[in-house]
Protein backbone atom coordinates (compact mmCIF):
# COMPACT_ATOMS: atom_id res chain seq x y z
CA UNK A 1 0.00 0.00 0.00
CA UNK A 2 1.38 3.30 -1.11
CA UNK A 3 1.32 6.35 1.61
CA UNK A 4 -1.51 7.91 -0.87
CA UNK A 5 -3.37 4.78 -0.23
CA UNK A 6 -2.22 4.64 3.47
CA UNK A 7 -3.94 8.66 4.13
CA UNK A 8 -6.86 7.97 2.35
CA UNK A 9 -7.52 4.77 4.84
CA UNK A 10 -6.70 6.82 7.21
CA UNK A 11 -9.59 9.46 6.54
CA UNK A 12 -12.15 7.39 5.45
CA UNK A 13 -14.08 6.77 9.22
CA UNK A 14 -14.02 10.42 8.92
CA UNK A 15 -15.32 11.34 5.69
CA UNK A 16 -17.75 8.40 5.73
CA UNK A 17 -18.86 10.44 9.29
CA UNK A 18 -19.46 13.73 7.74
CA UNK A 19 -21.19 11.68 4.77
CA UNK A 20 -23.77 10.04 7.19
CA UNK A 21 -24.00 13.88 9.00
CA UNK A 22 -24.95 15.74 5.55
CA UNK A 23 -27.02 13.34 4.74
CA UNK A 24 -28.90 13.05 8.10
CA UNK A 25 -29.09 17.24 8.37
CA UNK A 26 -30.40 17.09 4.89
CA UNK A 27 -33.27 14.96 5.78
CA UNK A 28 -34.37 17.13 9.14
CA UNK A 29 -33.97 20.25 7.39
CA UNK A 30 -36.47 19.38 4.92
CA UNK A 31 -38.94 18.12 7.73
CA UNK A 32 -38.32 21.09 9.87
CA UNK A 33 -39.85 23.18 7.09
CA UNK A 34 -42.56 20.55 6.05
CA UNK A 35 -43.77 19.68 9.79
CA UNK A 36 -44.51 23.40 10.37
CA UNK A 37 -45.59 23.56 7.17
CA UNK A 38 -48.70 20.71 7.13
CA UNK A 39 -49.20 22.28 10.95
CA UNK A 40 -49.78 25.50 9.29
CA UNK A 41 -52.02 24.59 6.37
CA UNK A 42 -53.99 21.88 7.75
CA UNK A 43 -54.65 23.72 11.43
CA UNK A 44 -53.66 27.53 10.53
CA UNK A 45 -52.48 27.95 13.93
CA UNK A 46 -49.44 29.22 14.96
CA UNK A 47 -50.00 28.20 18.73
CA UNK A 48 -50.40 24.41 17.29
CA UNK A 49 -47.31 24.97 14.90
CA UNK A 50 -45.38 26.05 18.22
CA UNK A 51 -46.59 23.06 19.80
CA UNK A 52 -45.64 20.48 17.88
CA UNK A 53 -41.90 22.26 18.16
CA UNK A 54 -41.72 22.10 22.01
CA UNK A 55 -43.30 18.39 21.45
CA UNK A 56 -40.19 17.49 19.40
CA UNK A 57 -37.43 19.52 21.01
CA UNK A 58 -38.41 18.83 24.88
CA UNK A 59 -37.33 15.62 24.45
CA UNK A 60 -34.67 15.98 22.43
CA UNK A 61 -32.65 17.95 25.18
CA UNK A 62 -33.78 15.76 28.18
CA UNK A 63 -32.29 13.06 26.71
CA UNK A 64 -29.06 14.74 25.41
CA UNK A 65 -28.26 16.06 28.79
CA UNK A 66 -28.75 12.44 30.79
CA UNK A 67 -27.30 10.49 27.60
CA UNK A 68 -23.69 11.04 28.01
CA UNK A 69 -22.91 8.19 30.55
CA UNK A 70 -25.13 5.89 28.45
CA UNK A 71 -22.90 6.84 25.47
CA UNK A 72 -19.74 6.03 27.78
CA UNK A 73 -20.95 2.69 28.64
CA UNK A 74 -22.11 1.45 25.04
CA UNK A 75 -20.28 3.57 22.67
CA UNK A 76 -20.66 6.85 20.91
CA UNK A 77 -20.66 4.63 17.36
CA UNK A 78 -23.55 2.55 18.92
CA UNK A 79 -25.69 5.25 20.35
CA UNK A 80 -25.57 7.26 16.77
CA UNK A 81 -26.45 4.03 14.86
CA UNK A 82 -29.33 2.83 17.29
CA UNK A 83 -30.87 6.52 17.86
CA UNK A 84 -30.86 7.19 13.90
CA UNK A 85 -33.02 4.17 13.74
CA UNK A 86 -35.02 4.44 16.19
CA UNK A 87 -35.58 8.04 15.02
CA UNK A 88 -36.28 7.21 11.26
CA UNK A 89 -38.89 4.59 12.22
CA UNK A 90 -40.80 7.35 14.34
CA UNK A 91 -40.69 9.51 11.09
CA UNK A 92 -41.68 7.49 8.70
CA UNK A 93 -44.78 6.56 10.46
CA UNK A 94 -45.98 10.46 10.09
CA UNK A 95 -46.64 10.53 6.28
CA UNK A 96 -47.70 6.57 6.65
CA UNK A 97 -50.22 7.59 9.13
CA UNK A 98 -51.16 10.92 7.16
CA UNK A 99 -51.59 9.05 4.14
CA UNK A 100 -54.25 6.58 5.47
CA UNK A 101 -55.84 9.85 7.43
CA UNK A 102 -55.40 8.50 10.62
CA UNK A 103 -52.84 11.23 11.70
CA UNK A 104 -54.66 13.24 14.28
CA UNK A 105 -52.71 15.88 16.17
CA UNK A 106 -52.44 14.30 19.12
CA UNK A 107 -50.40 10.96 16.99
CA UNK A 108 -48.40 13.76 15.11
CA UNK A 109 -47.51 15.05 18.67
CA UNK A 110 -46.61 11.67 19.80
CA UNK A 111 -44.37 10.45 16.60
CA UNK A 112 -41.95 13.88 16.72
CA UNK A 113 -41.87 13.15 20.33
CA UNK A 114 -40.38 9.81 19.85
CA UNK A 115 -38.24 11.09 16.67
CA UNK A 116 -37.22 13.93 19.54
CA UNK A 117 -35.69 11.61 22.07
CA UNK A 118 -34.05 9.56 19.44
CA UNK A 119 -32.58 12.11 17.62
CA UNK A 120 -31.06 13.35 21.73
CA UNK A 121 -29.36 9.95 22.08
CA UNK A 122 -28.23 9.95 18.43
CA UNK A 123 -26.83 13.75 18.51
CA UNK A 124 -25.57 13.27 21.93
CA UNK A 125 -23.36 11.01 20.72
CA UNK A 126 -22.54 12.46 16.98
CA UNK A 127 -19.87 15.35 18.33
CA UNK A 128 -17.94 12.53 20.65
CA UNK A 129 -17.58 11.09 17.20
CA UNK A 130 -15.21 14.37 15.40
CA UNK A 131 -11.90 14.32 17.26
CA UNK A 132 -11.64 10.39 17.48
CA UNK A 133 -12.23 10.33 13.43
CA UNK A 134 -10.02 13.18 12.56
CA UNK A 135 -7.23 11.72 15.22
CA UNK A 136 -7.21 8.61 12.93
CA UNK A 137 -6.95 10.80 10.02
CA UNK A 138 -4.42 13.02 11.30
CA UNK A 139 -6.01 16.21 11.05
CA UNK A 140 -6.40 19.58 13.35
CA UNK A 141 -9.11 19.42 15.35
CA UNK A 142 -10.02 23.47 14.93
CA UNK A 143 -10.23 22.11 10.72
CA UNK A 144 -12.30 18.90 11.36
CA UNK A 145 -14.53 20.63 13.84
CA UNK A 146 -15.40 22.95 10.87
CA UNK A 147 -15.73 20.55 8.42
CA UNK A 148 -18.37 19.00 10.75
CA UNK A 149 -20.32 22.18 10.90
CA UNK A 150 -20.00 22.35 7.32
CA UNK A 151 -21.42 19.30 6.55
CA UNK A 152 -24.50 19.97 9.02
CA UNK A 153 -24.26 23.52 7.45
CA UNK A 154 -24.84 22.07 3.55
CA UNK A 155 -27.68 19.72 4.70
CA UNK A 156 -29.40 22.81 5.67
CA UNK A 157 -28.27 24.52 2.45
CA UNK A 158 -29.86 22.35 0.45
CA UNK A 159 -32.51 20.62 2.51
CA UNK A 160 -34.08 24.36 2.80
CA UNK A 161 -34.99 25.14 -0.81
CA UNK A 162 -35.38 21.37 -1.54
CA UNK A 163 -38.32 21.08 1.03
CA UNK A 164 -39.76 24.22 -0.15
CA UNK A 165 -39.65 23.03 -3.91
CA UNK A 166 -40.84 19.42 -3.17
CA UNK A 167 -43.60 20.47 -0.61
CA UNK A 168 -45.39 22.43 -3.16
CA UNK A 169 -44.82 19.14 -5.93
CA UNK A 170 -45.51 16.77 -3.72
CA UNK A 171 -46.64 17.59 -0.28
CA UNK A 172 -45.42 18.06 3.26
CA UNK A 173 -45.95 14.48 4.16
CA UNK A 174 -44.19 12.73 1.56
CA UNK A 175 -40.95 15.45 2.51
CA UNK A 176 -41.26 14.17 5.46
CA UNK A 177 -40.75 10.63 4.45
CA UNK A 178 -37.54 11.61 2.62
CA UNK A 179 -36.37 12.41 6.60
CA UNK A 180 -36.77 9.45 7.70
CA UNK A 181 -35.29 7.27 5.12
CA UNK A 182 -32.03 9.77 5.65
CA UNK A 183 -32.00 8.60 9.12
CA UNK A 184 -31.88 4.97 8.20
CA UNK A 185 -28.94 5.76 5.12
CA UNK A 186 -27.17 7.71 7.89
CA UNK A 187 -26.85 5.05 10.12
CA UNK A 188 -25.70 2.91 8.01
CA UNK A 189 -22.54 4.84 6.32
CA UNK A 190 -22.01 4.98 10.57
CA UNK A 191 -21.92 0.76 10.32
CA UNK A 192 -20.27 0.38 7.37
CA UNK A 193 -17.47 3.16 7.65
CA UNK A 194 -16.74 4.50 11.24
CA UNK A 195 -14.70 1.57 13.43
CA UNK A 196 -15.50 1.46 17.08
CA UNK A 197 -11.81 2.68 17.68
CA UNK A 198 -12.95 6.36 16.31
CA UNK A 199 -15.72 6.63 19.60
CA UNK A 200 -13.47 7.09 22.79
CA UNK A 201 -15.10 5.31 25.52
CA UNK A 202 -16.30 2.26 23.68
CA UNK A 203 -14.70 -0.51 25.78
CA UNK A 204 -15.54 -2.66 27.86
CA UNK A 205 -15.21 -1.54 31.77
CA UNK A 206 -12.38 -2.87 33.40
CA UNK A 207 -12.44 -5.11 36.33
CA UNK A 208 -11.88 -2.68 38.85
CA UNK A 209 -14.71 -0.76 36.86
CA UNK A 210 -17.00 -3.29 36.62
CA UNK A 211 -16.67 -4.45 40.47
CA UNK A 212 -16.98 -0.91 41.20
CA UNK A 213 -20.17 -0.50 38.95
CA UNK A 214 -21.73 -3.87 41.06
CA UNK A 215 -20.84 -2.78 44.26
CA UNK A 216 -22.83 0.76 43.99
CA UNK A 217 -25.50 -0.29 41.39
CA UNK A 218 -25.84 0.22 37.88
CA UNK A 219 -28.24 3.70 38.73
CA UNK A 220 -26.03 5.18 40.62
CA UNK A 221 -22.82 4.42 39.36
CA UNK A 222 -25.10 6.31 36.09
CA UNK A 223 -26.04 9.31 38.50
CA UNK A 224 -22.20 9.09 39.28
CA UNK A 225 -20.85 9.48 35.70
CA UNK A 226 -23.26 12.29 34.92
CA UNK A 227 -22.85 14.13 38.35
CA UNK A 228 -18.65 14.09 37.17
CA UNK A 229 -19.81 15.97 34.08
CA UNK A 230 -22.02 18.51 35.79
CA UNK A 231 -19.42 19.38 37.88
CA UNK A 232 -16.53 19.79 35.28
CA UNK A 233 -18.76 22.38 33.07
CA UNK A 234 -19.58 24.34 36.51
CA UNK A 235 -16.01 24.41 37.01
CA UNK A 236 -15.20 25.92 33.79
CA UNK A 237 -16.30 29.65 33.26
CA UNK A 238 -15.49 30.20 29.68
CA UNK A 239 -17.63 26.50 28.66
CA UNK A 240 -20.11 27.38 31.19
CA UNK A 241 -20.48 31.14 29.89
CA UNK A 242 -20.66 29.47 26.24
CA UNK A 243 -23.35 27.19 27.26
CA UNK A 244 -25.62 30.33 28.23
CA UNK A 245 -25.07 32.50 25.84
CA UNK A 246 -25.53 29.74 23.19
CA UNK A 247 -28.97 28.70 25.36
CA UNK A 248 -30.44 32.33 24.98
CA UNK A 249 -29.60 32.46 20.95
CA UNK A 250 -30.85 28.95 20.40
CA UNK A 251 -34.43 29.89 22.48
CA UNK A 252 -34.66 32.46 19.63
CA UNK A 253 -33.47 31.48 16.88
CA UNK A 254 -35.86 28.09 17.50
CA UNK A 255 -39.00 30.70 17.74
CA UNK A 256 -37.66 32.12 14.41
CA UNK A 257 -36.98 29.22 12.54
CA UNK A 258 -40.07 27.31 13.61
CA UNK A 259 -42.61 29.97 13.93
CA UNK A 260 -42.08 33.21 13.12
CA UNK A 261 -40.06 32.64 9.63
CA UNK A 262 -43.55 30.36 8.41
CA UNK A 263 -46.10 32.66 10.04
CA UNK A 264 -43.95 36.12 8.10
CA UNK A 265 -43.71 33.90 4.66
CA UNK A 266 -47.45 32.95 4.31
CA UNK A 267 -49.00 36.18 5.38
CA UNK A 268 -46.60 38.21 3.26
CA UNK A 269 -45.39 35.75 0.44
CA UNK A 270 -48.16 33.33 0.66
CA UNK A 271 -45.64 29.87 -0.37
CA UNK A 272 -43.38 27.85 0.90
CA UNK A 273 -40.59 27.84 -1.70
CA UNK A 274 -40.20 31.33 -0.35
CA UNK A 275 -39.62 29.78 2.87
CA UNK A 276 -37.14 27.13 1.29
CA UNK A 277 -35.27 29.69 -0.60
CA UNK A 278 -34.27 31.55 2.79
CA UNK A 279 -34.09 28.49 4.94
CA UNK A 280 -31.43 27.52 1.35
CA UNK A 281 -30.14 31.14 2.21
CA UNK A 282 -28.96 30.76 5.80
CA UNK A 283 -27.94 27.75 5.46
CA UNK A 284 -25.74 28.50 2.04
CA UNK A 285 -24.26 31.58 3.76
CA UNK A 286 -23.01 29.63 7.19
CA UNK A 287 -21.81 26.83 4.93
CA UNK A 288 -19.49 29.74 3.33
CA UNK A 289 -18.57 30.73 6.99
CA UNK A 290 -18.14 27.35 8.12
CA UNK A 291 -15.78 26.25 5.47
CA UNK A 292 -13.68 29.46 5.29
CA UNK A 293 -13.55 28.77 9.50
CA UNK A 294 -12.30 25.87 8.59
CA UNK A 295 -9.96 26.58 6.75
CA UNK A 296 -8.28 30.16 8.44
CA UNK A 297 -9.58 28.95 11.41
CA UNK A 298 -6.31 28.38 13.14
CA UNK A 299 -5.14 31.93 12.17
CA UNK A 300 -8.05 33.94 13.16
CA UNK A 301 -8.19 35.45 16.96
CA UNK A 302 -11.04 33.56 18.34
CA UNK A 303 -12.81 35.97 20.58
CA UNK A 304 -12.49 38.81 18.13
CA UNK A 305 -14.40 36.54 15.45
CA UNK A 306 -16.51 34.96 17.60
CA UNK A 307 -17.92 38.38 19.05
CA UNK A 308 -18.26 39.76 15.15
CA UNK A 309 -19.42 36.70 13.96
CA UNK A 310 -22.32 36.58 17.00
CA UNK A 311 -23.49 40.42 16.32
CA UNK A 312 -23.59 40.17 12.61
CA UNK A 313 -25.35 36.65 12.24
CA UNK A 314 -28.04 36.60 14.97
CA UNK A 315 -30.36 39.82 15.98
CA UNK A 316 -30.43 40.89 11.92
CA UNK A 317 -32.15 37.96 10.98
CA UNK A 318 -35.32 38.89 13.63
CA UNK A 319 -34.82 42.72 12.67
CA UNK A 320 -35.51 42.89 9.06
CA UNK A 321 -38.37 40.41 9.03
CA UNK A 322 -39.66 43.02 11.32
CA UNK A 323 -38.80 45.76 8.53
CA UNK A 324 -39.70 43.98 5.20
CA UNK A 325 -42.66 42.61 3.62
CA UNK A 326 -40.58 41.96 1.11
CA UNK A 327 -38.43 38.90 -0.12
CA UNK A 328 -34.99 40.66 -1.81
CA UNK A 329 -34.33 42.77 1.62
CA UNK A 330 -34.19 39.58 3.76
CA UNK A 331 -32.05 37.05 1.32
CA UNK A 332 -29.53 40.14 1.47
CA UNK A 333 -29.60 40.11 5.12
CA UNK A 334 -30.07 36.32 5.85
CA UNK A 335 -27.05 35.70 3.28
CA UNK A 336 -24.39 38.12 5.14
CA UNK A 337 -25.61 37.07 8.58
CA UNK A 338 -25.44 33.26 7.85
CA UNK A 339 -21.86 34.14 6.40
CA UNK A 340 -21.08 35.43 9.81
CA UNK A 341 -22.94 32.97 11.77
CA UNK A 342 -20.78 30.28 10.04
CA UNK A 343 -17.78 31.15 11.59
CA UNK A 344 -19.25 30.80 15.19
CA UNK A 345 -19.77 26.71 15.90
CA UNK A 346 -16.09 26.08 14.36
CA UNK A 347 -14.82 28.22 17.44
CA UNK A 348 -17.32 26.75 20.05
CA UNK A 349 -16.63 22.92 19.01
CA UNK A 350 -12.91 23.79 18.61
CA UNK A 351 -12.67 25.24 22.46
CA UNK A 352 -14.84 22.38 23.90
CA UNK A 353 -12.95 19.87 22.05
CA UNK A 354 -9.42 21.18 23.74
CA UNK A 355 -10.73 21.90 27.00
CA UNK A 356 -12.19 18.66 27.89
CA UNK A 357 -10.71 15.43 28.65
CA UNK A 358 -11.36 12.86 26.40
CA UNK A 359 -12.80 10.39 29.10
CA UNK A 360 -15.32 12.88 29.73
CA UNK A 361 -16.09 14.27 26.43
CA UNK A 362 -19.29 12.06 25.97
CA UNK A 363 -21.06 13.39 29.23
CA UNK A 364 -20.06 16.97 29.05
CA UNK A 365 -20.39 17.60 25.81
CA UNK A 366 -23.83 15.77 26.18
CA UNK A 367 -24.47 18.19 29.28
CA UNK A 368 -23.37 21.61 27.27
CA UNK A 369 -25.15 20.73 24.16
CA UNK A 370 -28.71 19.77 26.31
CA UNK A 371 -27.97 22.96 28.08
CA UNK A 372 -27.43 25.17 25.20
CA UNK A 373 -30.51 23.50 23.28
CA UNK A 374 -32.78 23.14 26.41
CA UNK A 375 -34.34 26.78 25.66
CA UNK A 376 -35.48 25.64 22.21
CA UNK A 377 -38.28 23.70 22.85
CA UNK A 378 -40.20 27.06 24.99
CA UNK A 379 -38.73 29.28 22.06
CA UNK A 380 -41.40 27.31 19.53
CA UNK A 381 -43.84 27.70 22.32
CA UNK A 382 -43.37 31.14 23.36
CA UNK A 383 -43.34 32.58 19.77
CA UNK A 384 -46.15 30.72 18.48
CA UNK A 385 -48.04 32.26 21.67
CA UNK A 386 -46.82 35.68 21.25
CA UNK A 387 -47.20 35.61 17.14
CA UNK A 388 -51.47 34.63 18.32
CA UNK A 389 -51.68 37.49 20.73
CA UNK A 390 -49.88 40.34 20.11
CA UNK A 391 -48.62 39.40 15.87
CA UNK A 392 -45.85 38.84 14.03
CA UNK A 393 -44.02 42.05 13.92
CA UNK A 394 -43.43 43.04 17.82
CA UNK A 395 -42.46 39.83 18.25
CA UNK A 396 -39.98 40.00 15.90
CA UNK A 397 -39.15 43.23 16.91
CA UNK A 398 -39.12 42.13 20.91
CA UNK A 399 -36.92 38.75 19.76
CA UNK A 400 -34.54 40.97 18.07
CA UNK A 401 -33.66 43.22 20.82
CA UNK A 402 -33.50 40.38 23.17
CA UNK A 403 -30.49 38.61 20.63
CA UNK A 404 -28.32 42.11 20.58
CA UNK A 405 -28.22 41.90 23.87
CA UNK A 406 -26.83 38.32 23.98
CA UNK A 407 -24.49 39.10 21.54
CA UNK A 408 -22.65 41.24 23.58
CA UNK A 409 -21.81 38.82 26.53
CA UNK A 410 -18.55 38.65 25.56
CA UNK A 411 -17.24 42.03 25.51
CA UNK A 412 -18.81 42.31 29.48
CA UNK A 413 -17.25 39.05 31.18
CA UNK A 414 -13.70 38.31 31.67
CA UNK A 415 -14.31 34.78 31.65
CA UNK A 416 -14.35 35.18 27.89
CA UNK A 417 -11.07 35.77 27.33
CA UNK A 418 -9.92 32.49 27.68
CA UNK A 419 -11.16 31.74 24.09
CA UNK A 420 -8.11 33.15 22.68
CA UNK A 421 -5.64 31.29 25.01
CA UNK A 422 -3.75 28.53 23.56
CA UNK A 423 -4.07 25.41 25.13
CA UNK A 424 -1.49 23.93 27.14
CA UNK A 425 0.25 21.30 26.18
CA UNK A 426 2.17 19.89 28.83
CA UNK A 427 0.58 16.24 29.21
CA UNK A 428 -1.43 16.65 32.79
CA UNK A 429 -1.97 20.03 32.42
CA UNK A 430 -5.26 21.96 31.38
CA UNK A 431 -6.38 25.53 30.74
CA UNK A 432 -8.39 27.21 33.13
CA UNK A 433 -11.07 29.70 32.21
CA UNK A 434 -8.52 32.55 32.63
CA UNK A 435 -5.96 30.75 30.43
CA UNK A 436 -3.54 29.65 33.03
CA UNK A 437 -3.13 25.96 33.28
CA UNK A 438 -3.65 23.67 36.17
CA UNK A 439 -3.43 19.59 36.79
CA UNK A 440 -6.25 17.78 34.85
CA UNK A 441 -8.06 16.23 37.48
CA UNK A 442 -8.02 13.04 35.47
CA UNK A 443 -4.13 12.72 36.16
CA UNK A 444 -4.23 13.86 39.99
CA UNK A 445 -3.77 10.88 42.36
Amino acid sequence: MTPSDTRRAAAAPFYGFLTATFISVLGTSMSALAIPWLVLTTTGSAAQTGLVGFAELAPYVTVQALAGPVVDRVGARRAVIWGNAAAGVAVVLIPALFAVDLLGFPALLALVTLAGAARGLADSANSVLVPGTATLAGMPLERAAGLYSGANRAGLLLGGPLAGVLVTAFGAANVVLVDGLSFAVGAFLILALVPAAAAPGHALPSTEEAATAARVGVLRAYWRDLAEGLRFVRADRLLLGIMLMVAVSNLLDQGLIAVLLPVWVQQNLGNATALGILAGVMGGGALVGNLIGAWLGPRLPRRSTYIVGYIIGAAPHFLVLAWSTTLAPVVIVFAISGVAGGFINPIIAAVSYERIPEHLRARVLGVIKASAWVGMPFGALLAGAMAQLAGTTPTLLVAGVAMFLTTLAPLVFPAWRGLDRPVAEVPGQRVTEEGATEADPATRG
